[in-house]
């Protein structure tokens, strides 16, 4: 059975052009973690990392004992996501630089299947494993992010500046105004791993919230 490629299925979410675009983001389920700090250095972006890979894993391989939920397809785990956002100001990405002060949600989105009930199945199943692992911050939500401009960026995080002022130049010419409010945040979703490439070919889509 061919499993489903979130990425290669919903390809306007996942592989937009290296130019902004306007796109509708409908409904998605997440396991999510909210945390804060330098998440190249933070123990606690370290530990949500370890929450969301084991909770969306442990989902996706309950077929081996048996106990897959109802509804339960062959998938890819989807990439890693994050909403940022800084307290005090209306963060876009490039308006606070001290990357200690970030406030982050670190999330994957999880398969239609994955109800309450599943989602707290996979946290009691990894509590079992890493006992250590504090999984009561870890949730499921539901998140509907609505109008949206984004772009493929290529390159490192911290060129990211080069992409968002193409979002910035694009809302503008086109009567669009960027809304960082309710909920809504400078999103970035994580195509490449940085542990095995190389900083020039990292590629991140950043997504920022509009409003007409």
């Amino acid at each position: 059975m061919e499993k489903l490629d979130y990425k290669k299925e919903y390809k306007d979410l996942y592989q937009p052009a290296a130019k902004p675009s306007l796109t509708d983001v409908p409904e998605m389920i997440f396991i999510a973690v909210d945390g804060g700090g330098d998440p190249n250095t933070s123990p606690e972006y370290k530990a949500a990392m370890e929450m969301l890979y084991g909770l969306s894993f442990t989902i996706k391989m309950s077929k081996m004992d048996g106990s897959q939920p109802e509804g339960y397809f062959e998938y890819i785990v989807p990439p890693l996501e994050g909403l940022w956002y800084a307290d005090g100001v209306s963060f876009d990405g490039m308006n606070v630089t001290d990357k200690n002060k970030f406030k982050w949600v670190s999330m994957i989105r999880q398969p239609e299947f994955v109800t309450e009930q599943v989602f707290e199945t996979a946290r009691e199943k990894l509590a079992k494993k890493k006992p250590d692992l504090d999984l009561s911050k870890a949730r499921l939500m539901k998140y509907t992010e609505g109008l949206c401009v984004q772009i493929m960026h290529k390159g490192s995080y911290d060129d990211e500046p080069r992409s968002i002022e193409m979002i910035k130049k694009f809302a503008e010419e086109n009567g669009l105004t960027e809304d960082f409010s309710g909920g809504r945040y400078h999103h970035e979703i994580y195509l490449s791993d940085p542990r095995k490439c190389a900083p020039e070919r990292l590629r991140t889509v950043i997504r920022h919230p509009v409003s007409k």
